[in-house]
This record gives C-alpha cells, sequence and structure tokens, in this order.
C-alpha cells in the first residue's frame, strides 16, 4: 500500500472543493503492478526478493501521467514473479515476495499472470482500475480469469520507460478494468510520446484525444469480424459460450467471417523464445545499470542472489529462463536478429494483417481463455491455451471483455486488429459489453461450482 494514499486523497478532495480538477482521473484510486517505478515510498521489486526494499528515484513515465491526471496511486500488486518469466513450470500470480495471488472467483483456483494481482484487485473492488504489463497475454489473460476488461495497447502508444523489462520488442503497460468505457478512460490518460522510450514517437500522430469518444453502442453495426477457430477446441464449454457471444454479435449487426485462417501462433513459439530470452538479458542489464539504487545490477547477479537464497526464493520452481538468458549474447548476434525477423513475419504480414486484408476484417475474434486452473506451485500452471500471441508478437492491440462463465469460472471475449486499431475495438467491446451486461462481480467463493449452469 502507498503510505502517502490518504493524504494525497484529501489533497484531491481539496482542490475540488476549490475548483481545480487536474484531469479525468481527479481522485480515483488507481494500483499498478509492482514491476512499475514510482518515486514515492513504496518498492518496486517485480515480485522478487533480490530487489526488495529498492525504490525508485522517479515515476515511471506512466505513473507520472496517472499523478498529472489527478490520480491518488493506492498501492502495487503482486504478479508471477519477473513477470512470469523466471521458471519453466512457473505458478501463475507467485512470487516469492508477495506470495500467491488468488482467484476471486474461486479461492483455489488461478489467477493467470503476470498482471495477476492487477486483475484480481479490479475485480474484487480493491481499486477503481490498476495498470497491468504484457509481454505475452499478461494484461489480457488474467483480466479475462478474472472476469474484467483488459487493454493491451499497439506497441508504440505507451511508454516502458521505468518498467522492469522482459522484452522492448512485444513490453507494453494497459489498462485493467471494470467497464470499456473506463478502459478508454485510462488509456487516453497515459498515452504520449516520452524521450525515454523513443519508439512512442512513432505513435504521437496515431494517439486519440479521447478514446472515450468511441464507446457507441451501435459500433458493431457492419463490422467485418472474422473468427479465429484456431483458437477454439480447447474446451468444449468455453467454445459454447463465445458461439453466443457470436450470436450476440450478429445481432448487433456485425457480419461474422468465420473461419478465418490465423496461423497458429501459440504461446512461447520458438521464435518468440528465442527473441524473448535476447531481449530480456538485454533490457534486464540495462534497466538495473540505470538505476543504481538497486541492490543488484545485472541478470547475473539476480540469479546468484536467488542460488544464495533458495530456500526463501525457490520453495517451488527453479529460475531455468533467468538462467537461459543469461546464456545468451547480445542482440547483434545473427540468431537473434532471426528471431525477430520470425516473430514479425509470423505475427504481421502472414498473420493479423494477412488474414485482415484477405476477407476485408474490422477485427478477429477469438476465446481469450480456458477456465481458471487450481493452484499447483509445485507442478505449475495448466494452461489450455488462449489467443494472445498473435497481437503480442506484432505488436498490434487486443481488447477482451467478459463474455460469460463455466462453471462459475470467467470467459472473455478477445477483439484485435492491426495498429492503432484501439478506438475501433472499444467501440466493438463496448457495444458487445452493453448489450450482454454477462459480467457478475466475485463471491470470493472457496471453489469453483461444479455443477451446470445456464449460458448467459
Amino acid at each position: 500500500m502507498n503510505p502517502g494514499a490518504l493524504t494525497i486523497a484529501a489533497q484531491r478532495d481539496e482542490e475540488r472543493r476549490r475548483g481545480e480538477v487536474r484531469g479525468p482521473l481527479h481522485g480515483v484510486p488507481i494500483l499498478v503492478k509492482d514491476n512499475i517505478d514510482s518515486g514515492d515510498r513504496m518498492m518496486t521489486t517485480a515480485g522478487s526478493l533480490a530487489l526488495e526494499g529498492y525504490r525508485a528515484a522517479e515515476d515511471a513515465f506512466v505513473v507520472a501521467k496517472l499523478r498529472e491526471a489527478g490520480a491518488v496511486l493506492l498501492g502495487k500488486t503482486n504478479l508471477s514473479e519477473w513477470a512470469y518469466f523466471r521458471s519453466t513450470r512457473g505458478c501463475s500470480g507467485w512470487s516469492s515476495r508477495g506470495g500467491q495471488v488468488r482467484n476471486p472467483y474461486a479461492l483455489d483456483r488461478n489467477p493467470c499472470g503476470s498482471s495477476a494481482g492487477s486483475g484480481v484487485a479490479v475485480a474484487a473492488n480493491l481499486c477503481a482500475a490498476a495498470l497491468g504489463t504484457e509481454t505475452d497475454g499478461s494484461i489480457v489473460c488474467p483480466s479475462a480469469t478474472n472476469g474484467i476488461v483488459g487493454l493491451k495497447p499497439t506497441i508504440v502508444l505507451v511508454s516502458r520507460s521505468g518498467v522492469i523489462p522482459i522484452a522492448h520488442s512485444q513490453d507494453t503497460v494497459g489498462p485493467m478494468t471494470r467497464t470499456v468505457a473506463d478502459a478508454a478512460l485510462l488509456l487516453g490518460a497515459i498515452v504520449g510520446h516520452d524521450p525515454n522510450d523513443p519508439v512512442t514517437r512513432e505513435g504521437v500522430d496515431k494517439q486519440v484525444p479521447n478514446y472515450r469518444a468511441f464507446l457507441d453502442p451501435d459500433a458493431l453495426v457492419g463490422a467485418r469480424l472474422g473468427v479465429a477457430r484456431t483458437y477454439f477446441g480447447r474446451h468444449e464449454k468455453v467454445d459454447a459460450v463465445i458461439a453466443d457471444a457470436i450470436g450476440e454479435l450478429q445481432a448487433l449487426g456485425a457480419e461474422i467471417v468465420d473461419p478465418v485462417d490465423l496461423s497458429a501462433i501459440g504461446f512461447f513459439i520458438e521464435p518468440e523464445f528465442e527473441l524473448l530470452l535476447y531481449e530480456f538479458k538485454a533490457d534486464l542489464n540495462a534497466y538495473l545499470a540505470a538505476h543504481q539504487g538497486a541492490p543488484v545490477h545485472s541478470l547475473a547477479e539476480v540469479i546468484a542472489f536467488n542460488e544464495a537464497h533458495a530456500e526463501r526464493v525457490m520453495p517451488y520452481f527453479g529460475q531455468e529462463l533467468l538462467e537461459l538468458a543469461e546464456a545468451k549474447g547480445d542482440l547483434s548476434e545473427p540468431a537473434y536478429l532471426q528471431a525477430r525477423d520470425e516473430c514479425l513475419r509470423l505475427s504481421r504480414s502472414e498473420g493479423i494483417d494477412r488474414v485482415m486484408t484477405e476477407h476485408h476484417l474490422d477485427a478477429i475474434i477469438a476465446p481469450t481463455n480456458a477456465p481458471a486452473w487450481v493452484n499447483d506451485p509445485i507442478t505449475g500452471d495448466r494452461i489450455l491455451g488462449g489467443c494472445s500471441s498473435p497481437a503480442a508478437m506484432a505488436g498490434y492491440p487486443h481488447l477482451t471483455v467478459p463474455a460469460g462463465f463455466v462453471y462459475g469460472l470467467p470467459v472473455g471475449l478477445s477483439f484485435f486488429a492491426g495498429a492503432f486499431q484501439e478506438g475501433r475495438l472499444i467501440g466493438y467491446g463496448y457495444a458487445f459489453e452493453q448489450a450482454t451486461g454477462v459480467r457478475r462481480p466475485p463471491t470470493l467463493a472457496p471453489h469453483a461450482e461444479l455443477r451446470p449452469e445456464e449460458r448467459p
């Protein structure tokens, strides 16, 4: 928790009484993931005991933007340690600093990660909204699994400076909210050019002054949506929920193109995994070098710390991914360059771009997630699949909205498209959300509802 939150809130209240409103988030309590710097009394640790006690000297760009908009930074949220890039059999939502995040719809179930704490905090009404980060699935999966809205923006729209990284080719910061309207509001508050993250210059001309302008209940009328059947077939009850959602989209005026042939890009396929290993080493070393107050100064020192404190840091699973990354060379190596090119080819020119062009689509839809699995730190996650990888690898926007439930566990509907199509996706998600109203708040049940139920 932010020890200064109540003081800041009182200041915002006094400002409002004087007629002074800083921006659209004035007085709104926001949580941010604990891999995002805040220049205050809170630590920034990525869930790692290796960074315990570290306080950043200044705000990350997105945190500065939140404060500029008037938000009250309520605290930091727990996450999968190192944003789920530590072990080959990690348990999502677990970190050695924060322990296990639990799904509020069934407390024995997993919240998905790595932005697990942000997803749960929003779902359980611990804040008005939160920021998460995604490299591949870490906004959309915990959003869908916890029954909320998650928006991963186009990669150049939102700055990553001051964010503990995995890979600059795919890392993004984005909103996690209970409604599409809130996601539009929060996105508008954090976009902008940051000289410390040069890629954001590319997004200056593409950002929209007010993403709330896309909140149109008729946005789906005439929209051509392609159904990515590649991401069906993992769970029959999820498929049934999404079939109902597709019917609703048609009733709202969308033209459904079913199926479209989106290549089967799975989570951490070989070229993506290779790219992430190379960039994690380079980017984490660069972050730690720029943060002189951190107790560790390189990936090698993180690995050494974990080995020296294995009983506390690695009681359930190891650090294989850290070790694989440390063994990589620099970003000039042919293997890295080839992996980067392959990722863009598969996800863009032979992936989303191709499908959108061939079928004249406005967006692609798919089930975001399978039902939440039981927490198991010993053997790790049992993820039945998701559709996050194409948009993640391409750096394109991806919106998930609540679509229904399977045994009381939330399931999300994904919309993704080409670069800078956030407004269009917000419109589609809003129209679906307003027409269906399927989200219901969690009850903190101890277990999932192991009985059939009516579909929404």
